[in-house]
């Protein structure tokens, strides 16, 4: 009864018409949420996908146009096989069970990142998933899957170069155009920035695009992430003052 009368509190408190549209995640905590409760890291991974699935209905029903959540870096290659390997089953087994519904929800999934290095099932499933809900009109899903953000930003910076080789472009660059060449050419950038685990840090996600951003820290493992704590940082989003450099 405390959570649902917290939920309806912050549903009192929240300007639905003043929602962040595109709302990144750092989802970060999994393999601690698991170590201090005597589990294997692969359990608070798994736990980690379920909280995926009720954050993701809940951004959809605060009227959240985007969701961007960071589900493996460049980086995370660097982890014991056995728990790569565990990581990279994931997509599959989420999309295997939750594909219906987002069909059903009118939710359209995107890639964010090189897909070249990923598993072929993964990629299948990935693949299977944006190509079923491409049509779809509703919320935004995306999933940075090998995604970095220096990489990104090296990748629009070659694209570009060789369409300057090609003669596609001509005079000097402006933020439009580089933004043309970036995995969000087609979005937004975010307004919030979620990261869970304590971690104060953007640790190389949506560089470029993260700018402007406003960022909300919780010491919460993603595990443990509900939809109170999404809730509350839409709340704490819509108190704060965006100048953009203004007065």
């Amino acid at each position: 009864m405390k959570v649902e009368k917290m939920e309806q509190e912050l549903k009192e408190k929240i300007d639905f018409q003043k929602v962040p549209g595109h709302v990144a995640v750092i989802m970060d905590g999994n393999g601690r949420w698991a170590v201090e409760r005597g589990l294997p890291r692969h359990e608070g991974h798994r736990q980690g996908v379920e909280t995926v699935r009720e954050v993701v209905r809940c951004a959809n029903e605060l009227g959240i146009k985007i969701i961007t959540m960071f589900a493996f870096s460049t980086e995370n290659w660097r982890r014991p096989a056995w728990e790569v390997n565990y990581l990279m089953s994931l997509p599959e087994k989420y999309f295997q069970t939750e594909l219906p519904e987002l069909i059903r929800e009118n939710v359209k999934v995107n890639l964010l990142g090189d897909s070249s290095r990923l598993p072929g099932k993964v990629k299948k499933a990935v693949d299977e998933g944006t190509e079923a809900t491409r049509n779809n009109t509703g919320m935004i899903l995306n999933f940075a899957l090998n995604y970095g953000g220096r990489s990104e930003i090296l990748l629009a910076v070659n694209r570009m170069l060789q369409d300057a080789r090609e003669g596609k472009i001509k005079g000097k660059v402006n933020e439009k155009d580089f933004n043309r060449y970036l995995y969000t050419s087609e979005l937004p950038d975010p307004d919030l920035l979620i990261r869970t685990s304590g971690e104060k840090r953007i640790s190389n996600f949506l560089l470029w695009q993260l700018a402007y951003s406003e960022l909300w820290f919780t010491e919460v493992y993603w595990p443990d992430f509900s939809k109170v704590h999404l809730m509350e940082a839409v709340y704490d989003y819509q108190l704060r003052k965006r100048r953009f450099g203004k007065v």
